[in-house]
């Protein structure tokens, strides 16, 4: 195996130790002027899985390519590809749930600044 090609295989190793679908997962591995770009492709039910909760599961997978890439002096990113036709409907039933509560528990001449509401409450703390 070429020596270009390790961090793919890294990925994909990775990945498939993850998903329920392994076959599934696929790589490409593209070269431009700012590094290298992995974009990985998995089955529609295995986002989740990958994405992880608030991302931390993609951060750490992306955390790990650079670790891989800095051993062998290259600059990796990692693009996760949505599947065609995938859908998130969670999402769009969490936006209207809290967009109910915001209404309620937020009084309208609010001071606080909605930039803090996105931020987690243990790192105001």
């Amino acid at each position: 195996m070429a020596a270009d090609e390790q961090d793919q295989k890294f990925i994909e190793d990775v990945v498939k130790a993850i998903v329920d679908n392994p076959g599934d997962v696929k790589t490409e591995r593209t070269i431009d002027e700012r590094g290298v770009l992995i974009k990985l492709y998995v089955n529609a039910e295995d986002m989740g899985k990958i994405i992880g909760k608030e991302g931390r599961t993609a951060k750490a997978i992306r955390t790990l390519l650079r670790v891989f890439g800095a051993k062998n002096n290259a600059r990796l990113n990692l693009k996760i590809v949505e599947p065609e036709g995938s859908e998130r409907p969670e999402r769009a039933e969490r936006v209207e749930e809290s967009d109910k509560s915001e209404k309620s528990e937020k009084p309208e001449n609010s001071s606080k600044s909605d930039v803090m509401d996105d931020v987690p409450n243990d790192v105001l703390a």
